[in-house]
């Protein structure tokens, strides 16, 4: 399937993984682990194909079907079930076939003829790809993906982003690819579309290779784990599941630790022993010669490996405003004829917290994206309060101009503070030396979140609009998030699948859309929050 050699990977000039050697095979579920920033997007971009390791090889054999963090497809016009059925070239077949139905039942007889003799080969080439079966297959796919008909019929850029990914998610499973590199594949995607993804994984007769920080959906599928180790550069492969994993990995700490100690000791003795025999001229080579043997014994063992850096996010202190900064009055949305939600009002009170809630597709982004300016509603308007300042989190990281650099982007969302203080900022979210003059587009999906928050903290902001906060986040940085949410003292719009975020927020209201009614929130509407 896929055969990794002494590969070696690089973030600009910064050195992530070296010598790493592994193969994933048929019936293979790897976990790849690491914590954000430690090179796990770029492994799956190199195995895809997508880049060049700096050093390395690495050998593919069968069919690849990657799922990166963020998808990319030129033709955005495309309609969704289109791009399903392209993965195996059926788009293109089933269109021509449908208007040859059409040209059969022309009334001139060329046309009509000519149609007949197309229908038959292209039946031929739709039967050769899977014909009926195949299309039946696609839509089961779509169905416990959460991706009705009303969706499979759109053009991608009518859709969220979390129905765009949806829908390459379903493409790429529909693909008969041989070897499947998954990258987040949870996101957006509720309860039960997890359980069935977690199932048809468990099942899946290729190799499969996926970063997530779900932790059920890596319980419950992995029979092998890499571990990404930042601070050593370098992949641990432990062939087992993640529970053995866990306590494989506490048992080797506590081994190196042990053997560390005991070379430490010796090597204490050696040296204190070499100190007292270096004052005598005769014994001078010897105490050299103990020295030298300390150094070796110390030479490549490790004490307890350092706890991972963490992100200290803090959202900034709310800049003083009037009783209600942000309102929305009669705003209506429609993509062409689909129409979103109409006739919505809103009103956001100092210090008010409002989750909203809504199936995939009721226009939850799309409300956010409203809110914050980002795009224009069909009619109604969003209304700005005294002393309004607001700060958003996309989704799909749109407020990032991924051409220009970390500290660049700091920058322009916070012109006010000197570089110093920008810099400072950023180093709070991990981003120090040489990586803050990387380009945007380079970062994985936790670092681009991790910027995108830095960008928030930098400023006063009074609102927060925070769309799916959590996404891409390692544990420890998402729990960050969740103590930030737990004190900040502005006002707080929220949409999240996380259930935790959600009871970090400890909401007064919510909102559920498409039909635009608010409520007090109770513990009732907690179930909805995975179920959405």
């Amino acid at each position: 399937m896929i055969n990794v050699s002494n590969l070696e990977l690089r973030a600009g000039a910064r050195l992530l993984m070296d010598e790493v050697s592994f193969r994933i095979d048929s019936g293979d579920k790897i976990g790849l682990v690491g914590r954000n920033g430690a090179g796990k997007t770029t492994m799956t971009k190199v195995l895809a194909g997508q880049t060049q390791p700096a050093a390395g090889h690495v050998e593919r054999r069968g069919e690849i079907g990657y799922l990166p963090q963020d998808p990319k497809v030129e033709n955005m016009d495309q309609l969704a079930r289109d791009r399903i059925l392209s993965a195996r070239e059926l788009d293109v077949v089933v269109r021509k076939m449908r208007q040859a139905e059409q040209d059969m039942a022309s009334a001139d007889a060329a046309v009509s003829d000519k149609a007949m003799r197309s229908y038959e080969k292209l039946q031929a080439r739709f039967e050769s790809a899977g014909g009926y079966a195949a299309e039946s297959q696609a839509a089961t796919i779509c169905a416990n993906l959460d991706l009705p008909e009303r969706i499979l019929t759109q053009p991608l850029h009518t859709l969220s982003g979390g129905q765009r990914r949806r829908v390459e998610l379903a493409r790429i499973l529909f693909s008969q690819a041989d070897t499947l590199l998954l990258d987040e594949p949870t996101n957006h995607l509720d309860a039960d579309s997890i359980t069935w993804l977690r199932e048809h994984l468990k099942t899946f007769p290729g190799g499969v290779l996926m970063i997530s920080h779900d932790v059920d959906l890596i319980e419950n599928t992995v029979n092998r784990v890499l571990y990404l180790d930042a601070m050593r550069q370098s992949v641990d492969v432990y062939n087992m599941t993640w529970k053995k994993y866990l306590a494989q990995r506490e048992q080797d700490e506590a081994r190196r630790k042990r053997e560390y100690a005991n070379a430490e000791k010796k090597a204490s003795a050696l040296r204190f022993q070499a100190e007292k025999m270096r004052a005598k001229a005769s014994k001078a080579v010897a105490a050299q010669s103990m020295l030298k043997r300390a150094d070796r014994m110390m030479a490549g063992l490790e004490g307890e490996r350092q706890a991972d850096k963490v992100a200290n996010i803090r959202f900034p202190k709310p800049q003083p405003c009037g009783k209600t900064p942000l309102m929305a009055k009669g705003l209506s949305k429609s993509y062409g004829s689909l129409e979103i939600f109409t006739g919505l009002d809103l009103a956001i009170d100092r210090g008010s917290r409002v989750v909203i809630l809504g199936f995939n597709g009721a226009g939850k982004t799309t409300l956010m994206r409203l809110l914050a300016g980002a795009a224009q509603p069909d009619s109604g308007e969003v209304l700005h309060g005294h002393g309004l300042k607001l700060g958003y989190f996309a989704q799909e990281h749109d407020t990032l101009d991924t051409e220009r650099s970390v500290l660049e982007n700091m920058k322009t969302a916070a012109p006010f503070l000197n570089d110093t203080d920008q810099r400072k900022i950023l180093g709070s979210f991990l981003f120090s030396g040489d990586d803050v003059a990387k380009p945007a587009s380079v970062l994985s999906g936790g670092e681009k979140t991790r910027l995108a928050l830095a960008t928030l903290v930098a400023s006063s902001a009074n609102v927060l609009l925070l769309d799916e906060p959590t996404n891409n986040l390692d544990p420890a940085s998402r729990e960050e998030i969740l103590a930030a949410l737990r004190t900040y003292e502005g006002a707080v719009v929220l949409i999240s699948h996380d259930p935790g975020a959600v009871e970090a927020l400890d909401p007064e209201r919510v909102l559920l859309l498409p039909d635009g009614v608010e409520d007090l929130y109770t513990q009732e509407y907690a179930d909805l929050v995975t179920l959405e």
